[in-house]
């Protein structure tokens, strides 16, 4: 029986989501739990690797339950969130098809991605806001948003991570890229087929950045319409602090 997961987790405490050979993870945790439930290592595969400080409401996994195992998929809900801590809970647990992949058969993901201009960052958005007290332009920003709807190679906007080719594809169709305005300052909403590495940080720091006058607008458009001839990247990374992965969204 394959069986998806949707989990929501609190990405501060953690390294990231993957599991890595000297950091505390999102996977690691949730492996160790099903090991602890099933009696036996279990691998789970994952929608896509969120980074340290980087937060879940959505996020999807899925795995073979072993053979012989009769327990029913409602019950894997208190009997994992029983062995994870309390910044990572299984919200949902169901039985899908054989040939479901958590990564290979989503249509589309959504992350938000919070802006706090508040004077004064209170405490307990510690770590769930990127603080910016200089005001943007909300024109800017959101003509700087709207440069990134539409299929485009972005490798402008991807951060290295040490294995790319020539045959890397940096490909995406990004089919909403909006905010909406809040008391405390914008919630940012990225819609795509698939982000890459620091894809959706690089995206909302260069925003920003046109939002506050530090960039050109002309000069995002380039990085987004003409990136084999630059030879920069998006000049900024927003912090991970303010990023959710929303949901994952399968046919």
């Amino acid at each position: 029986m394959r069986l998806k997961l949707t989990i929501a987790y609190d990405g501060r405490p953690y390294a990231g989501y993957a599991i890595q050979p000297n950091g505390d993870t999102i996977q690691a945790r949730l492996e160790n739990a099903l090991a602890e439930v099933l009696k036996q290592p279990i691998r789970v595969h994952h929608a896509g690797r969120t980074d340290a400080g980087v937060h879940a409401a959505g996020q999807v996994v899925h795995f073979d339950a072993p053979d012989g195992s009769s327990m029913n998929p409602y019950n894997y809900l208190p009997a994992l969130n029983t062995k994870l801590p309390a910044t990572i809970r299984v919200m949902d647990c169901e039985e899908v098809a054989p040939d479901f992949h958590a990564r290979f058969s989503a249509i589309d993901k959504t992350y938000l991605y919070r802006l706090s201009l508040a004077p004064i960052l209170p405490p307990l958005d510690a770590g769930l806001a990127w603080h910016l007290p200089r005001q943007l332009d909300p024109e800017t920003l959101q003509t700087a948003l709207g440069y990134y709807v539409g299929e485009h190679d972005f490798r402008c906007f991807a951060a290295n991570r040490g294995n790319e080719s020539e045959e890397t594809d940096y490909v995406r169709r990004i089919s909403e890229a909006k905010f909406v305005e809040q008391a405390d300052g914008y919630l940012l909403r990225f819609t795509g087929d698939g982000f890459l590495y620091k894809m959706v940080r690089l995206l909302t720091g260069s925003a920003v950045q046109a939002a506050q006058g530090r960039l050109r607008l002309d000069d995002l458009a380039e990085l987004v319409k003409s990136p084999a001839s630059q030879a920069r990247k998006a000049p900024l990374c927003a912090p991970p602090d303010g990023l959710t992965l929303l949901q994952v969204r399968y046919a």
